[in-house]
């Protein structure tokens, strides 16, 4: 099933706040529009990012999706064009085994960097990157030996 979670508010306060108002309050990612193919991820706090600066950010959120699914992260297009703002890694790429791993439960983060030439400021509650789920295919000879994800590499 093809779901996004909050994380726990025992991962919540590791990784992020020990505030239960805080964690109660954000939102979980839903697309905007109708046609829109990608999920928008709320900011959990406000945050701001100087030029020539990367920051990590939380998301709070897990995904579950199907074994042949991959959700991938991307910044939205306006951070690019208009502000020069991108992924450090350009795209995430989260397996359906990151889910529940045990070092953080799957918490996805975002990291930004600010290649532009004034600081980038996100406000609690705004749109600061998207998650699109996708199908992917594999090879029809591939070996079967796989071992189980372990931790969140």
């Amino acid at each position: 099933m093809r779901k996004f979670e909050k994380i726990s508010f025992e991962q919540f306060s590791k990784d992020i706040s020990n505030d239960k108002e805080l964690y109660l309050g954000y939102e979980m990612p839903i697309r905007a529009t109708k046609y829109a193919a990608g999920y928008d991820f709320y900011a959990i706090e406000g945050f701001e990012i100087k030029p020539g600066e990367i920051k990590k950010i939380p998301t709070g959120i897990k995904a579950s999706m199907e074994d042949d699914d991959v959700l991938l992260l991307i910044e939205r297009s306006s951070m690019g064009f208009k502000y020069n703002v991108r992924l450090t890694n350009q795209v995430g790429v989260i397996d359906a085994d990151y889910y529940n791993n045990q070092d953080n439960e799957g918490h996805m983060w975002i990291s930004l960097q600010n290649e532009g030439k004034e600081n980038y400021v996100v406000n609690k509650g705004e749109v600061f990157c998207q998650g699109l789920f996708i199908k992917y295919l594999k090879i029809d000879n591939e070996a079967n030996d796989f071992v189980d994800r372990t931790s969140n590499y």
